[in-house]
């Protein structure tokens, strides 16, 4: 049986659709996660968010144990988590970093980035989009 694929995401995530709209889109994240579990077919996805930094190293730990691979939008911990980096760093599988904005073109607290050092690959800029590019890789990268 294959692993599943976590998928988490970070701070305030959970106002996707009213937060910025501008920035970050319409879509909420439970239109993410649902349209990802259709893209997975049979693969099974376990998708998570909180706006606790502990909480989201516990589960990048966890991800480290149990899944084959690890999506992660980890928001403002991007640039400010450096306990978030090193869980990173021990995780032996592919990491997919994911921003719905492109925060290289924003303000300049944006442009310290923690997690990229430890991925295997960053998508940023291209909305919800980003979410399922970075699942059809990780597909691809544990088949």
């Amino acid at each position: 049986m294959t692993k599943p694929i976590y998928v988490l995401n970070g701070p305030n995530l959970n106002l996707l659709g009213s937060r910025e709209p501008e920035i970050y889109g319409h879509e909420t994240l439970d239109d993410i996660r649902d349209s990802m579990r259709k893209q997975a077919g049979n693969r099974d996805i376990d998708f998570r968010q909180t706006n606790s930094e502990g909480q989201l190293v516990d589960w990048v730990q966890e991800a480290n144990r149990e899944a084959s691979a690890l999506i992660l939008n980890a928001g403002a911990y991007t640039h400010t988590s450096v306990a978030l980096h090193d869980a990173l760093r021990a995780c032996t599988l592919p990491i997919i970093e994911v921003h719905l904005s492109n925060p290289a073109a924003r303000e300049p607290f944006r442009q310290t980035n923690y997690v990229a050092p430890a991925a295997t690959a960053t998508i940023a800029g291209l909305g919800s989009r980003g979410y399922h590019f970075a699942l059809d890789a990780a597909i691809k990268m544990t088949a």
